[in-house]
């Protein structure tokens, strides 16, 4: 089986990229980029550490990040698992890369930068929601944005409707840890995970 092993084969393989696929990049927020990132209440923000790579999805109320300036995000780090992967991840290496996807927009937004965590007690007061604070505030540095074209979307129809799953043709975190933990209660951590969520969205 032939594999490519090098960039010259590589490039050989597949040619040069058209204008649009490079002038698309700049180092900074334009004004179009700025109004995606403003409709985005979700992202996925990928990291990288010793372990390897952690890839972590981000959603708030409204947007997921708050836009600084032209060249900085501010992203609240809400409650959740408390596994803090992507945390200590960026206290090791700050290379971060995030992809925002809006429902019914079939392009998405990357952006990559870097990245550091912020506890700065008035910085986290200016993201209270419900009267919870973040634990922290990342803060991204911008380096590069770009939108990826519509063509991955188009062909998952990812966004039509008819395509929906029904939730109980999949398994249930419950059914997950049952099948990896043997006397794992699943059925009542599932009964249990809708009233531990909404005491604890913020």
């Amino acid at each position: 089986m032939p594999f490519i092993e090098s960039l010259e084969e590589l490039h050989a393989h597949y040619g040069v990229a058209g204008e649009a696929s490079t002038i698309k990049e700049i180092g900074f927020l334009s004004g179009h980029y700025r109004r995606i990132v403003e409709a985005s209440s979700f992202c996925a923000l990928t990291t990288c550490g010793p372990e390897g790579l952690d890839c972590s999805p981000r959603g708030d109320a409204g947007c997921v990040v708050r836009i600084a300036d032209e060249k900085t995000l501010l992203m609240p780090d809400r409650r959740g698992n408390n596994r803090i992967d992507s945390l200590r991840n960026i206290v090791r290496d700050p290379r971060v890369s995030l992809m925002f996807m809006i429902p019914g927009w079939n392009n998405v937004l990357r952006i990559n930068g870097t990245a550091r965590i912020s506890v700065d007690p008035d910085l986290l007061g200016s993201f209270e929601m419900e009267g919870h604070l973040p634990r922290s505030v990342i803060e991204i540095t911008i380096e590069a944005v770009y939108f990826q074209c519509a063509r991955a979307i188009m062909r998952a129809g990812l966004w039509k409707a008819e395509d929906l799953r029904d939730p109980s043709s999949l398994p249930s975190p419950g059914m997950i840890m049952q099948e990896i933990k043997q006397g794992f209660d699943g059925d009542t951590y599932d009964a249990e995970w809708p009233g531990r969520a909404a005491k604890s969205m913020w």
